[in-house]
């Protein structure tokens, strides 16, 4: 089956409009995008055609796309939307479509399949880690060095 899991920035950019492939997508991402075109209904008319699907993922899929953004660090860049976008992925094992970086690292992380839009996708994936620019060490998560005060800055090791 030729389907994609659509994240809102694929809406922004029209993905679902112009592809002849069904999409999935979540009612937290819905209920994100649903003015989109709305004097055209557009999205009533792919709803209305099955061409437009929205599903929630399950709980062990939504467990396991937050301990994989946990794991890669990138949790406190996702929302909730992105979070259940890629959970859905998790369990469709499907293809992703999205311009957001977290997103992509997690995916990317995952070994699930993403397509960028309107960017050329990121290139490195990895796991970010907290450091002080100050002392020199390495922290798994804060704002703050514990040992000297400094703002934490967070970097990707690839």
């Amino acid at each position: 089956m030729d389907f994609r899991i659509l994240d809102a920035s694929a809406f922004y950019a029209g993905v679902p409009f112009r592809s002849p492939s069904d999409c999935y997508t979540t009612s937290l991402v819905y209920d994100e995008i649903k003015h989109i075109k709305k004097n055209h209904d557009a999205l009533g008319t792919l709803l209305e055609t099955n061409r437009l699907k929205i599903r929630e993922p399950d709980k062990k899929a939504k467990d396991a796309a937050t301990k994989a953004a946990k794991d890669t660090g990138d949790f406190p860049q996702l929302s909730k939307q992105d979070i259940s976008i890629i959970a859905l992925g998790i369990e469709l094992d499907g293809e992703i479509i999205s311009d957001d970086f977290a997103i992509s690292n997690v995916a990317k992380n995952l070994g699930l399949k993403i397509s960028p839009i309107m960017t050329k996708g990121i290139e490195d994936v990895g796991v970010w880690i907290h450091y002080c620019p100050g002392c020199r060490t390495n922290h798994s998560s804060g704002k703050e060095c514990p040992n000297c005060g400094t703002p934490l800055k967070r970097k990707l090791i690839k």
